[in-house]
């Protein structure tokens, strides 16, 4: 996970290029999904990570978006891992 208040523009531009950079996540609310999602890109520069996977960011304990992750949610998603 990479916050994006520690990281500079060129850093990031290189991750997104990189592709090593898939995911946005707001650290407050623990929840990521897409870097395109119009929730993510609205939300405060100090909330905001980034992951390189949708299973590392399972794995620190965030849940799928509810805009632009519903399938997620819709196949059982929160039922399974909130167990």
């Amino acid at each position: 996970m990479i916050k994006h208040i520690d990281i500079s523009t060129e850093e990031l531009k290189k991750h997104f290029k990189n592709k090593d950079i898939c995911l946005g996540g707001n650290a407050r609310l623990k929840i990521y999904g897409l870097l395109k999602c119009r929730s993510g890109k609205r939300m405060n520069k100090e909330n905001r990570v980034f992951f390189r996977s949708e299973e590392e960011a399972i794995n620190m304990g965030y849940r799928p978006c509810g805009h632009c992750l519903k399938k997620h949610i819709n196949n059982g998603f929160i039922q399974h891992h909130n167990r």
